[in-house]
């Protein structure tokens, strides 16, 4: 329950769960801006931006994650896989996995480590990748709201752990799942 409440306040410090609830509801947004604007939600790795600070990184890393989607009959069954690909080691990293059809409301398990922080949006803790190192797999298995025909799932990195990453295009992924039992692969 410890480790809980402490992945929590990491949650919270990063700006993606606020005492009103996770940013992104209620009409809040993760800001894409430097500088923050009044009643906007600046993420954790951009609030010294939005203060005035420059931006130090603690080294340079590429992230990148693989795995596959598969949607049937209103589950989808999602597993991925972070990398990084150095040079430099971090010490823990978030991805955040945003479905275009929400998870049913009802309780359902999430992995140790991930935690719902929105209507459509998991985050889930990598843990510690030393350069050139593959992480645990990661494995989401959830009920979707009603039966679709099709999904899109965003897959992206929301913290780094205070490393620059400056090659995004294999951390982030944008797959259309159809509802044929198929593996998609990104």
């Amino acid at each position: 329950m410890r480790g809980l409440a402490m992945w929590g306040t990491a949650l919270a410090a990063l700006g993606v769960v606020t005492a009103a609830g996770p940013a992104g509801a209620a009409g809040t947004e993760l800001s894409a801006e430097p500088e923050a604007r009044a009643g906007q939600v600046v993420r954790g790795d951009q609030a010294g931006r939005a203060a005035g600070e420059a931006e130090r990184p603690a080294g340079e890393a590429d992230l990148a994650y693989h795995g596959s989607a598969e949607l049937r009959r209103g589950r989808i069954r999602v597993e991925l896989t972070p990398r990084n690909h150095g040079p430099s080691a971090v010490p823990e990293a978030a991805v955040r996995l945003r479905w275009s059809v929400p998870p049913a409301q009802d309780a359902q398990r999430l992995p140790d480590g991930c935690v719902r922080t929105g209507e459509r949006d998991v985050v889930c803790r990598t843990g510690a990748l030393a350069a050139g190192e593959v992480g645990e797999r990661i494995t989401l298995d959830l009920r979707l709201r009603g039966r679709p025909a099709e999904v899109r799932l965003e897959i992206g990195t929301l913290w780094g752990g205070g490393v620059a990453d400056h090659n995004r295009a294999n951390d982030r992924h944008e797959v259309l799942v159809l509802d044929t039992g198929d593996a998609y692969s990104f």
